[in-house]
Protein backbone atom coordinates (compact mmCIF):
# COMPACT_ATOMS: atom_id res chain seq x y z
CA UNK A 1 0.00 0.00 0.00
CA UNK A 2 2.64 2.34 1.00
CA UNK A 3 4.36 1.89 -2.47
CA UNK A 4 1.19 2.42 -4.70
CA UNK A 5 0.52 5.82 -2.79
CA UNK A 6 4.44 6.85 -3.21
CA UNK A 7 3.61 5.83 -7.36
CA UNK A 8 0.57 7.98 -6.76
CA UNK A 9 2.55 11.12 -5.40
CA UNK A 10 5.36 10.53 -7.55
CA UNK A 11 3.10 10.29 -11.16
CA UNK A 12 1.21 13.64 -10.21
CA UNK A 13 4.06 15.47 -9.37
CA UNK A 14 5.70 14.33 -12.89
CA UNK A 15 2.58 14.92 -14.56
CA UNK A 16 2.37 18.70 -13.18
CA UNK A 17 6.35 19.06 -13.23
CA UNK A 18 5.32 18.05 -17.27
CA UNK A 19 2.44 20.78 -17.45
CA UNK A 20 4.54 23.47 -15.67
CA UNK A 21 6.78 23.28 -18.53
CA UNK A 22 4.34 23.70 -21.27
CA UNK A 23 4.06 27.18 -22.00
CA UNK A 24 1.79 29.57 -23.60
CA UNK A 25 2.57 31.09 -26.98
CA UNK A 26 1.69 33.51 -29.42
CA UNK A 27 2.22 33.65 -33.26
CA UNK A 28 2.17 32.65 -35.70
CA UNK A 29 -0.55 35.57 -37.30
CA UNK A 30 -0.19 37.86 -33.91
CA UNK A 31 3.81 37.70 -32.88
CA UNK A 32 3.22 40.03 -30.05
CA UNK A 33 -0.27 39.32 -28.50
CA UNK A 34 -2.29 36.54 -28.24
CA UNK A 35 -0.46 33.66 -26.13
CA UNK A 36 -2.67 30.49 -25.80
CA UNK A 37 -1.94 27.22 -24.49
CA UNK A 38 -1.28 24.34 -27.06
CA UNK A 39 -3.79 21.43 -26.81
CA UNK A 40 -3.48 18.03 -27.66
CA UNK A 41 -5.71 15.09 -27.67
CA UNK A 42 -9.04 17.29 -27.20
CA UNK A 43 -12.05 15.00 -27.78
CA UNK A 44 -13.80 17.50 -29.68
CA UNK A 45 -11.91 17.61 -32.62
CA UNK A 46 -11.20 21.16 -34.61
CA UNK A 47 -12.71 21.15 -37.90
CA UNK A 48 -9.85 21.65 -40.07
CA UNK A 49 -11.81 22.44 -43.30
CA UNK A 50 -14.54 24.84 -41.63
CA UNK A 51 -14.03 28.90 -42.48
CA UNK A 52 -14.56 30.79 -38.91
CA UNK A 53 -16.36 33.60 -39.47
CA UNK A 54 -16.13 35.25 -35.97
CA UNK A 55 -17.61 39.14 -34.95
CA UNK A 56 -15.95 40.24 -31.92
CA UNK A 57 -18.34 42.97 -30.12
CA UNK A 58 -16.12 45.08 -28.00
CA UNK A 59 -17.34 47.49 -25.47
CA UNK A 60 -15.25 47.65 -22.10
CA UNK A 61 -11.71 48.59 -21.42
CA UNK A 62 -9.59 48.95 -18.60
CA UNK A 63 -9.83 51.47 -16.07
CA UNK A 64 -5.89 52.26 -16.61
CA UNK A 65 -5.22 53.88 -19.79
CA UNK A 66 -1.77 51.82 -19.82
CA UNK A 67 -3.31 48.95 -19.66
CA UNK A 68 -3.73 46.95 -23.03
CA UNK A 69 -7.75 45.86 -23.90
CA UNK A 70 -8.19 42.08 -23.36
CA UNK A 71 -11.07 41.66 -25.38
CA UNK A 72 -9.26 43.03 -28.03
CA UNK A 73 -6.54 40.78 -27.68
CA UNK A 74 -8.85 37.71 -27.96
CA UNK A 75 -8.93 38.51 -31.70
CA UNK A 76 -5.27 37.72 -31.45
CA UNK A 77 -5.76 34.36 -29.27
CA UNK A 78 -8.19 33.41 -31.84
CA UNK A 79 -6.15 33.64 -35.22
CA UNK A 80 -2.99 32.76 -33.10
CA UNK A 81 -5.07 29.66 -31.53
CA UNK A 82 -6.69 28.47 -34.60
CA UNK A 83 -3.75 28.53 -36.94
CA UNK A 84 -1.46 26.97 -34.12
CA UNK A 85 -4.16 24.24 -34.56
CA UNK A 86 -3.87 23.87 -38.48
CA UNK A 87 -6.50 25.85 -39.29
CA UNK A 88 -4.96 27.72 -42.32
CA UNK A 89 -5.30 31.38 -42.19
CA UNK A 90 -7.33 32.14 -45.10
CA UNK A 91 -10.05 30.21 -43.65
CA UNK A 92 -10.30 32.11 -40.69
CA UNK A 93 -11.98 35.69 -41.26
CA UNK A 94 -12.19 37.86 -38.22
CA UNK A 95 -13.99 41.59 -37.30
CA UNK A 96 -14.24 43.45 -33.80
CA UNK A 97 -16.89 45.85 -33.60
CA UNK A 98 -16.03 48.44 -31.50
CA UNK A 99 -17.92 50.77 -28.74
CA UNK A 100 -18.75 52.25 -25.66
CA UNK A 101 -15.97 52.43 -23.71
CA UNK A 102 -13.64 50.72 -25.66
CA UNK A 103 -13.85 53.59 -28.32
CA UNK A 104 -10.59 55.04 -26.53
CA UNK A 105 -8.28 51.75 -27.74
CA UNK A 106 -8.50 52.38 -31.24
CA UNK A 107 -7.19 56.19 -31.58
CA UNK A 108 -3.32 56.67 -32.76
CA UNK A 109 -0.90 57.67 -30.32
CA UNK A 110 -1.05 61.28 -30.33
CA UNK A 111 -4.47 61.70 -29.70
CA UNK A 112 -4.09 58.88 -26.94
CA UNK A 113 -1.60 60.81 -25.60
CA UNK A 114 -3.08 64.40 -25.64
CA UNK A 115 -6.36 62.43 -24.05
CA UNK A 116 -4.35 60.35 -21.17
CA UNK A 117 -0.56 61.40 -21.25
CA UNK A 118 0.59 57.96 -22.59
CA UNK A 119 0.97 55.81 -25.78
CA UNK A 120 -1.59 53.64 -26.48
CA UNK A 121 -1.19 50.26 -25.21
CA UNK A 122 -3.39 48.60 -28.15
CA UNK A 123 -1.94 50.49 -30.73
CA UNK A 124 0.55 47.87 -31.87
CA UNK A 125 -1.92 45.04 -31.46
CA UNK A 126 -4.58 46.61 -33.47
CA UNK A 127 -2.19 47.60 -36.19
CA UNK A 128 -0.57 44.00 -35.87
CA UNK A 129 -4.77 42.98 -35.94
CA UNK A 130 -5.31 44.81 -39.51
CA UNK A 131 -2.58 43.93 -41.00
CA UNK A 132 -3.27 40.16 -40.20
CA UNK A 133 -6.84 41.05 -42.19
CA UNK A 134 -8.95 41.95 -39.36
CA UNK A 135 -11.76 44.55 -39.96
CA UNK A 136 -11.72 46.47 -37.21
CA UNK A 137 -15.00 48.51 -37.09
CA UNK A 138 -15.98 51.64 -35.46
CA UNK A 139 -19.69 52.82 -33.85
CA UNK A 140 -20.43 55.99 -35.30
CA UNK A 141 -22.33 56.73 -32.37
CA UNK A 142 -20.00 55.97 -30.12
CA UNK A 143 -17.82 58.49 -32.23
CA UNK A 144 -20.04 61.34 -32.01
CA UNK A 145 -21.32 60.80 -28.46
CA UNK A 146 -17.65 60.38 -26.89
CA UNK A 147 -15.71 62.73 -29.26
CA UNK A 148 -13.21 60.40 -31.04
CA UNK A 149 -13.65 61.75 -34.41
CA UNK A 150 -12.33 59.44 -37.83
CA UNK A 151 -9.09 61.64 -37.70
CA UNK A 152 -8.28 60.35 -34.15
CA UNK A 153 -8.75 56.70 -35.12
CA UNK A 154 -5.48 54.30 -35.76
CA UNK A 155 -5.50 54.25 -39.90
CA UNK A 156 -7.37 51.63 -41.73
CA UNK A 157 -10.08 51.44 -38.62
CA UNK A 158 -13.79 52.15 -40.12
CA UNK A 159 -16.34 54.00 -38.57
CA UNK A 160 -20.18 52.23 -39.35
CA UNK A 161 -24.20 53.85 -38.66
CA UNK A 162 -23.58 52.08 -35.09
CA UNK A 163 -22.34 49.19 -33.55
CA UNK A 164 -25.83 47.37 -33.99
CA UNK A 165 -26.06 47.81 -37.72
CA UNK A 166 -22.39 46.14 -38.19
CA UNK A 167 -23.34 43.37 -35.67
CA UNK A 168 -26.34 42.74 -37.81
CA UNK A 169 -24.87 42.97 -40.96
CA UNK A 170 -21.84 40.71 -39.98
CA UNK A 171 -24.14 38.15 -38.85
CA UNK A 172 -26.56 38.26 -41.73
CA UNK A 173 -23.04 37.27 -43.41
CA UNK A 174 -22.73 34.73 -41.64
CA UNK A 175 -20.33 35.74 -39.11
CA UNK A 176 -20.84 34.28 -35.38
CA UNK A 177 -20.72 36.90 -32.71
CA UNK A 178 -18.30 36.33 -29.79
CA UNK A 179 -19.16 38.95 -26.78
CA UNK A 180 -17.07 38.79 -23.75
Amino acid sequence: MKHLHFACILSSVVFSIGIAQEEKKAGPIIANYGKVWPIENSDYKTNLNAEFKVVFDIMGSPESPEDINKTIETAARFLNMHTQSGVPREQLKVALVVHNKASKDIIHNEAYRSRYGVDNPNYEMVKALMEAGTEIIFCGQSSKSRNFPKEDLIPGCKIALSAMTALIQFQNEGYQLIKF
